[in-house]
């Protein structure tokens, strides 16, 4: 009789230890990896449609629009927002970015898309810590960062001549990853 018990109650911990087993492979996915690497579905496709109005007060800085990533050069779309604490933390490589010759020199252009900001806000960002951006379009309801695929900011776009999407990088650019990922995938959307 208690040769019958020991399976019967071996078998109450199973759930458990199935929930463990799933709860562990849940957490190394998740921890492992580099999250700036996470695939999107629009790599290699063309960039979403969109025309988006200029930062109002940011004097002499234009709107975005779908037509400004098919001017023949490669693009940098960078999406922020004020109230980004990642974004506070990349703002600096942006503005070495924007004045980097190199890039200057291959047409490669920095455009910015203003996140579910607050006019107000997002002027006094750009103001505050200077502006990287050649064009800043205004996204108040997050309508063209959907379309973009875009789940949190920062997050940055290299976008090839032609409008296409060649790579996205999430989270905040550091120079190390512009070093050793930025600046390889601009070089390789080139050669496309």
């Amino acid at each position: 009789m208690s040769e019958a018990v020991a399976p019967r109650s071996a078998l109450r911990f199973l759930p458990l230890a199935l929930f463990a087993l799933l709860a562990l492979v849940f957490l190394v996915r998740l921890f492992s990896g580099d999250a700036s690497r996470i695939p999107s579905a629009l790599i290699g496709k063309p960039a979403p449609a969109f025309d988006l109005p200029a930062l109002e007060g940011l004097a002499g800085v234009p709107g975005l629009s779908t037509g400004d990533l098919r001017k023949g050069h490669v693009s940098l779309v960078n999406v922020f927002a004020s109230w980004c604490g990642p974004c506070r933390q990349e703002h600096a490589v942006l503005m070495a970015i924007s004045a980097d010759e190199a890039l200057k020199a291959k047409g490669v252009e920095l455009y910015g898309l203003s996140y579910k900001d607050e006019r107000a806000k997002a002027l006094a960002f750009l103001e505050e810590g200077g502006n990287p951006f050649a064009r800043v379009g205004v996204d108040p309801a997050g309508r063209t960062a959907i379309d973009f695929g875009v789940y949190g900011v920062p997050e940055t776009f290299v976008i090839k001549g032609d409008g296409t999407i060649a790579y996205k990088f999430v989270g905040p650019l550091t120079p190390s990853a512009v070093a050793t990922t930025l600046i390889p995938e601009i070089e390789k959307a080139m050669e496309r």
